[in-house]
């Protein structure tokens, strides 16, 4: 097994989040922020668009099982 992570940003996380936990070749999916110029924002932070950070997923998959292209595809 190959993995590779990659880092998607835009918009809501949550939504986004359950589509790639389902995807045969995913293995782990982590919410987070990215950017930004506050330390330990909070999601209200965040969404308030005070703080400068993106919603992002960190996905690592298996490269012999899902392609980068694909996830981009479904992204």
């Amino acid at each position: 097994m190959t993995t590779e992570t990659a880092i998607l940003a835009g918009g809501c996380f949550w939504c986004v989040e359950a589509v790639f936990k389902d995807l045969i070749g995913v293995e782990t999916v982590e919410s987070g922020y990215i950017g930004g110029h506050v330390d330990n924002p909070t999601y209200k932070a965040v969404c308030g668009g005070d703080t400068g950070h993106a919603e992002a997923l960190k996905v690592t998959f298996d490269t012999t099982q899902i392609r980068y292209d694909d996830l981009l595809d479904i992204f």
